[in-house]
């Protein structure tokens, strides 16, 4: 695995939503969530891409690990969370979702993608990143 820089995961970035514009012209808005995600995780392992898909997001509460059902859509290259909706509107906890899972994985990007959408680079994509991003170096 390539070294963590901020550089390198904006690189990622770059590539991961270029995988999801090419899904998105191919397919258009208006299917199911699984179906982008399959067609996304091709792209991306097509493009040689390490990806894992549909894993537990583990929750620890004091000291005591949870069994809970919650699971991330896709990880690429161990270092970008990519969550995935189909949805009329996004809505606030959405965002809110996938900042958690960053904290819990200790991820230190995320994207999210609404794949019912016009523009999916305009409107269907927003990045978060969080502290660990940012006290990663530049280079």
């Amino acid at each position: 695995m390539q070294q963590l820089t901020q550089r390198y995961l904006n690189h990622l970035t770059y590539e991961i939503i270029g995988a999801a514009i090419d899904v998105h012209k191919e397919l258009g808005p208006g299917l199911l969530e699984q179906v982008y995600e399959s067609c996304l995780t091709y792209e991306l392992q097509r493009r040689r891409f390490k990806i894992s898909s549909q894993q537990v997001v583990p929750i620890q509460y004091k000291g005591f690990l949870l069994e809970a059902s919650l699971s991330y859509d896709l990880l690429v290259e161990e270092s970008i969370l990519v969550q995935l909706k189909a949805v009329e509107k996004m809505q606030p906890v959405y965002e809110a979702q996938l900042i958690t899972y960053m904290q819990l994985l200790e991820k230190p990007k995320g994207i999210l993608f609404n794949f019912n959408c016009t523009n999916i680079f305009k409107e269907g994509q927003k990045t978060l990143v969080n502290e660990i991003y940012r006290a990663l170096p530049k280079m």
